[in-house]
């Protein structure tokens, strides 16, 4: 029994927690979003790729991995490769922002669509951002806006590309518990 309760809470002790901090809340997704707006005609590079994460949920090196072979025209729908054992995924980006992809990634010389480091990343994030949170907030913010709209944890799942579905289970177990506390509480 001991060893049981150990590994329980072991176990609970390795699992990553989900907490404001790590994601955008909805005013500074808005925020964002404006900023990347405002900027599209001077800076269409950073513009298109701040989008895209948001879009795409992909980690950082995952956007910077992106090449022009992995824009998919027929299905408006870019393939991200995974990293960290993740799996790869196909991910539908809306008409007028995969556009703006399109038209960007036929303009770069070399087959990746972002031939920079993840420093220069980094700077741009920096700013960009709407609050000093890190660019992996994007990812978390993708996954949290999704599972909102379509309670399908499955499907969060296949959009980050998890193999364990115990690595989608922090949004669900998250909102779950944000909103059921406010109902009791409020």
């Amino acid at each position: 029994m001991l060893s049981l309760t150990f590994t329980v809470w072991t176990m609970s002790l390795n699992r990553y927690s989900l907490n404001k901090s790590k994601y955008l809340l909805p005013p500074e997704v808005e925020r964002l979003r404006k900023i990347i707006e405002s900027d599209r005609t001077m800076n269409s590079r950073n513009a298109i790729l701040l989008d895209l994460a948001l879009r795409t949920g992909a980690r950082a090196q995952e956007l910077l991995n992106i090449q022009r072979s992995d824009i998919n025209p027929y299905d408006r729908s870019v393939l991200i490769r995974g990293l960290k054992g993740s799996n790869d995924r196909e991910i539908p980006i809306a008409n007028e922002a995969f556009q703006r992809l399109a038209v960007y990634s036929e303009q770069q010389p070399g087959p990746r669509i972002f031939p920079f480091t993840y420093d220069r990343l980094y700077q741009i994030w920096e700013f960009y951002r709407p609050v000093p949170k890190k660019f992996h907030s994007l990812r978390h913010t993708f996954a949290i806006e999704l599972y909102q709209r379509t309670r399908d944890l499955r499907l969060i799942q296949v959009a980050l590309g998890h193999r364990n579905i115990q690595n989608t289970m922090v949004y669900a177990d998250y909102l779950y518990s944000t909103q059921e506390l406010r109902r009791l509480i409020l």
